[in-house]
């Protein structure tokens, strides 16, 4: 699978470790963005993200800032973005079964690596129930 990843400065050496963690699955990545740690406004790389997802070219994104409270606010102002901040697996299981989140974000600040892989791993093996959760979700359109 094509999956869409950014981060700002905060979460760029979490995004580095992330992004190779995905091609190590056998998934191909598409950096969006921040390609240092120079300071950037995390808005932008969301929009990058959530575009490659609203246009199908990535089915999914990982989007990293140093909490990931404000690159998820920013995503989630996107038309068919369900972007879910997540901090354990039991979130990202959670996210993709009852939420069918189409992007995940979390924070580079407050995940250790181990948790963070852990985290993506759930996420991106979980499937969508559906059921009365698609319904719930078709209310938010």
């Amino acid at each position: 699978m094509k999956i869409a990843i950014g981060s700002d400065h905060g979460g760029f050496d979490m995004k580095e470790i992330v992004a190779a963690f995905l091609r190590d699955l056998g998934h191909e990545v598409e950096d969006a963005g921040c390609y240092s740690k120079d300071s950037v406004d995390y808005p932008e790389i969301a929009n990058k993200v959530c575009k490659l997802v609203q246009e199908g070219s990535c089915p999914q994104g990982i989007l990293i800032c140093g909490t990931g409270i404000g690159i998820s606010i920013a995503a989630n102002r996107h038309r068919d973005i369900r972007a879910a901040l997540c901090h354990e697996a039991y979130t990202a299981r959670m996210s993709r079964q009852h939420n069918n989140a189409n992007i995940l974000c979390f924070g580079g600040r407050v995940l250790g690596i181990e948790v963070a892989l852990d985290v993506v791993g759930t996420w991106l093996e979980t499937a969508f129930e559906g059921g009365r959760h698609q319904r719930r979700i078709d209310m938010l359109s």
